[in-house]
């Protein structure tokens, strides 16, 4: 069963289990849209893997399968910069 982790790995961007700017790779590292496409080229940074639309778990399901509530957060230069010119944004 997939985790729906509850963020983007790069920016650390909010990534709800209905969102559809969630990317996976087949690890299931996740990726907001804008990070995947700009940022990482649409390659993953871990594995390499390309992304597919992470796939959004029925409402009715989470109460019983809920998302994942662990943040993940990668350690990719790209990444990196891109937290820290969000924090610098706030």
């Amino acid at each position: 069963m997939l985790d729906l982790r509850p963020n983007c790995e790069c920016c650390d961007r909010d990534l709800p289990p209905d969102s559809d700017q969630a990317l996976i790779c087949s690890f299931e590292c996740t990726f907001c849209r804008t990070c995947a496409e700009t940022r990482l080229g649409g390659r993953c940074p871990n594995c390499g893997g390309g992304f597919q639309a992470r796939p959004i778990r029925p409402p009715d399901k989470l109460s019983r399968y809920p998302a994942s509530e662990t943040r993940v957060l990668g350690s990719q230069p790209a990444c990196t910069a891109a937290r820290t010119a969000e924090s610098a944004a706030d």
